[in-house]
């Protein structure tokens, strides 16, 4: 059930290099990823489904963005196998490549009125392409910097991996800010794949910061890998995997943000594009200065309670958001918008890469956190399909829409609730039954 790692030399770990490596290459990639949802809000329903009524193409478009949550459970198996037993680095360098070239490829798909019907279905196969690129790249990231990371500090560092996710949607959405004042007829021929032709930019500088990446320290000092993490993994740790799985479902309130809301604005209120894009784009920026805060209040306090907080507090203010935009305010859209997005679901968010992770041991963490959090993703990615699909005939019944997110954060929460505390175990301990903890007079060097 084992290989050897006898004799190879472990490198100290390097902590910043870990957290800024994660933090760009998470931001390039998830670039890749966002776009294609602010595509399906905007405009896939008039390119690749223009013969349904607007209702059902807006529905088709939105679930094409959910096919990638969908792929991911499946590439979770597989880059958290390669991931634990051949090492983090080789991960994270596969998962951008692949990521890149599917987006680019998106940019130069045909349309509907070009070849029919395999125009939608090679846009699926791109999509499923994309998420199981996904599916190995916060795993991978979030395990490098965990094990790089001070023992005391394990919540900052790995924060910057969903800092980068951030700044990745801010990057996809900006990308779009200039490309949704085009004029109809020019948004809709060319000027929605220039956002995904500016991925090649992804393939070259990401490969180049994440092949100068070194293997982690506790990877390294392992003196065995499994030859079946998976099969460790349910042997050992099913109860955790599933720990992650519901709590993972909190990414809901993301992907109804970030799709069905720009959706149910424009397309169903009659907003206008680019206000509700920079609803967008605000959040994300407030949330780069709130992720690492919570997380150094999670390195104080303890996961839990930080956690919790973020997931009640966004399950509330979703119904706020939803009818705020119903109500057309543009103020009350913003205030509620970068208040739930920015601040409150960035409590859960910037916790989760520590949390998850520690729940786990070096020889399965990677496929632990793959696993666990992509099932529950995957019910996330779908989630803005089920909003449409519930919000009545007209598309403007948004508060069936808002309960679907607050039961949600309630399984959230209490999936958390049922969770070790585990902000004071030494690193080599995490997923292991020791209750020694780490004492806070202890000097850890960063």
């Amino acid at each position: 059930m084992t290989d050897s790692l006898a004799g190879r030399k472990s490198p100290e770990g390097k902590p910043r290099q870990a957290a800024v490596a994660a933090w760009i290459g998470s931001a390039l990639e998830y670039y890749d990823f966002f776009i294609y949802g602010t595509a399906a809000a905007l405009v896939f329903n008039k390119v690749f489904f223009p013969d349904s009524d607007p209702a059902t193409g807006t529905l088709l478009a939105v679930a094409t963005f959910g096919v990638g949550y969908a792929a991911r459970p499946v590439g979770a198996f597989i880059l958290g196998h390669v991931g634990d037993r051949f090492g983090r680095k080789k991960v994270l360098v596969f998962t951008l490549l692949l990521m890149g070239v599917a987006t680019f490829l998106v940019g130069c798909l045909p349309t509907y009125d070009q070849v029919g019907v395999l125009a939608p279905v090679l846009l699926v196969v791109l999509r499923l392409l994309q998420g199981l690129s996904a599916a190995g790249e916060q795993a991978g990231a979030n395990s490098m910097t965990l094990e790089h990371a001070p023992p005391d500090r394990r919540a900052y560092y790995t924060s910057f991996t969903l800092s980068g996710t951030q700044a990745g949607q801010i990057l996809a959405t900006a990308a779009f800010l200039p490309v949704a004042a085009l004029p109809e007829d020019a948004l809709l021929s060319w000027g929605w794949r220039v956002p995904f032709w500016a991925s090649v930019v992804v393939i070259a500088v990401g490969y180049i910061i994440r092949r100068r990446l070194t293997e982690t320290p506790v990877f390294e000092q392992q003196e065995t890998v499994s030859r079946l993490p998976v099969v460790e993994l349910f042997k050992d740790h099913w109860r955790d995997v599933l720990r992650v799985v519901l709590a993972a479902v909190i990414a809901s309130v993301s992907t109804i943000f970030t799709v069905y809301a720009l959706s149910f604005a424009v397309n169903t209120v009659g907003l206008a594009r680019t206000p509700m894009l920079w609803v967008g784009v605000l959040a994300n920026v407030v949330a780069l200065a709130a992720l690492p805060l919570c997380a150094t209040l999670a390195d104080r306090i303890g996961r839990k309670p930080v956690f919790i907080a973020g997931s009640l507090g966004s399950g509330v203010l979703m119904f706020a958001y939803l009818g705020a935009i119903s109500a057309g305010s543009y103020p009350l859209i913003f205030l509620v918008g970068i208040v739930m997005f920015g601040v409150v679901y960035s409590a859960a968010n910037g916790i989760w890469p520590s949390f998850y992770g520690e729940m786990f041991t070096a020889r399965v963490r990677l496929s632990g956190m793959a696993i666990g959090t992509q099932i529950g993703f995957a019910i996330a990615g779908f989630s803005p399909t089920i909003a449409a699909a519930i919000d009545g005939e007209d598309g403007a019944n948004w508060v069936p829409v808002a309960v679907l997110i607050g039961v949600l954060c309630l399984v959230n929460v209490l999936a958390v609730a049922t969770a070790r505390e585990t902000y004071r175990v030494p690193t080599e301990r995490l997923g292991t039954k020791s209750t020694a903890s780490i004492e806070p007079s202890a000097p850890v060097s960063a």
